[in-house]
């Protein structure tokens, strides 16, 4: 039997404006310049630099600054059949703010990629064979791994390029790349890299051993499970200490030894904030130095002005052009005022965890950081959790003692056998330190990480070890066990 039934559901949908506030929520200041120029080429009635004129009712941010446009505008261009002219780039350094603004940077003359395309420029190859080495040494990461098998080369040779290429024919190409520099470079995997590189090694008794250790028995290595080893070789601890010494003069990453481009060569960590400790008193400021100044186009907001208050004998295409002038002149300014918000929330959300964390920030020692987690910072501040969460998110901030994303400051609370509130990370700290100095011969496990801690004071299940062991990226006992 059919029933119709009346509901009520409350729903909260996010307007545009909403959804560009949040999308400029998550993106760090080492992007935000790149998003604000694609706003200024997609839309040419959003400009940046100083605004030649003071617009009526318009109480906008970002309006004093560097050179600005003085284009002349007429309704006839913008005309819908017409299309709209392109929009050159400018130059973005003038105007900016002198903020200082410290920039981590990993420079790099060439690209692993840029490399193998000048030794694949030496081979004689013919045309065919060439356009499968460009595609080969494509597939390269930015490790220097060649991860895609021969058959999944083929398949793609076959369906992307439209060439058919036998396995034996695409193993000869990568035989050659696998010959140049780097050592190591387009390996399948690690097993295959170390032996790529120490084949190209002057083969001496002991790089032979080592062949033979990574050829035959690299997952009794890689567990470190020396006993066998040395049983199944034939061989004594000290030849074995003597492999693993030019083992670790390897390249693990080869690629890593270049920039994987130009651009990303370029790119580092750009600290969001600045914190500035003066004598004491702490002086937080939002790094705005790669964002440039922005303003509507008083040409195209005069247009919109002017022929609305204007509105007799328009025919049909003014109106349009009218109105597309009117969409691009409100998209400027929800642009303009979600970057000001954008600005306002990242600061007022720092200042929390500023305000939290005090002691810590005096001098960066980590006794002093308190647990601390997103709802505490959403109730001092009066946002959502979902928003601290997207401020917290790849940003970062300079102290005087180094670089920390903003999550580092985000721990989660234990209690002592005395009932006081301590930040995990101090518990990681000691797990950390008592690994450090453990007998090698004989690490420590888990459950002997518990009694340490307990002696301290805290009482945490063995399980809870493990999984802070885990997240500070410390293998298990037997894995730690030195030779």
């Amino acid at each position: 039997m059919l029933r119709q039934t009346l509901t009520q559901k409350l729903q909260q949908k996010l307007s545009p404006q909403q959804i560009q506030l949040v999308k400029l929520l998550e993106i760090p200041a080492v992007e935000l310049s790149d998003r604000v120029m694609q706003e200024v080429d997609e839309n040419p009635a959003l400009e940046y630099g100083e605004d030649p004129q003071t617009m009526p009712d318009d109480d906008l941010p970002f309006n004093e600054g560097g050179e600005g446009r003085n284009d002349d505008f007429s309704i006839e261009d913008y005309a819908p059949d017409d299309d709209i002219p392109d929009y050159r780039t400018k130059d973005l350094g003038s105007g900016r703010s002198e903020e200082r603004s410290e920039t981590v940077l990993v420079s790099s003359n060439m690209s692993l990629h840029d490399s193998l395309q000048e030794q694949l420029d030496l081979q004689d190859f013919d045309p065919t064979q060439r356009k499968i080495a460009d595609f080969i040494a494509g597939s390269i990461d930015d490790d220097g791994y060649l991860r895609r098998s021969p058959e999944a080369l083929s398949d793609d040779i076959a369906i992307q390029l439209g060439l058919e290429f036998s396995i034996s024919q695409i193993n000869e190409i990568i035989g050659i790349i696998q010959s140049f520099d780097p050592p190591g470079v387009g390996a399948a995997d690690l097993q295959d890299c170390l032996l790529l590189q120490l084949r190209r090694r002057t083969q001496t008794r002991l790089i032979q051993d080592t062949v033979r250790l990574i050829e035959d028995y690299f997952d009794e290595f890689s567990k470190k499970h020396y006993d066998s080893i040395i049983k199944q070789m034939g061989c004594t601890i000290e030849e074995l200490k003597s492999m693993i010494q030019e083992i670790v003069k390897l390249n693990p990453k080869p690629g890593s030894v270049y920039g994987s481009s130009i651009e990303e060569s370029m790119e580092g960590i750009t600290p969001d904030f600045q914190l500035d400790n003066n004598n004491g008193i702490l002086q937080l400021t939002l790094n705005n130095s790669n964002i440039p100044e922005l303003h509507v186009s008083p040409g195209y907001a005069n247009m919109v002005k002017d022929y609305q208050s204007n509105t007799k004998n328009q025919n049909r295409e003014t109106k349009q052009a009218i109105q597309f002038a009117k969409q691009k002149v409100d998209a400027a300014r929800w642009f303009i005022d979600a970057v000001h918000q954008r600005q306002e929330t990242l600061m007022r959300t720092m200042q929390a965890i500023l305000d939290n964390q005090y002691n810590y920030f005096q001098d960066g020692d980590e006794k002093n950081l308190k647990p601390m987690i997103l709802k505490d910072i959403a109730e001092r501040t009066g946002y959502d959790i979902s928003t601290i969460s997207r401020v917290s998110n790849s940003k970062y901030i300079q102290t005087d003692f180094g670089i920390f994303p903003l999550k580092y400051f985000f721990t989660e609370a234990m209690q002592t056998d005395k009932g006081q509130e301590v930040s995990v990370l101090e518990i990681k700290n000691i797990l950390q330190e008592s690994i450090d100095n453990e007998n090698k011969d004989n690490p420590m496990t888990d459950e002997q990480l518990c009694d340490i801690l307990e002696k301290k004071g805290y009482v945490i299940a063995r399980r809870t070890v493990a999984k802070y062991r885990d997240q500070l990226e410390i293998p298990v006992a037997r894995l730690r066990r030195g030779i």
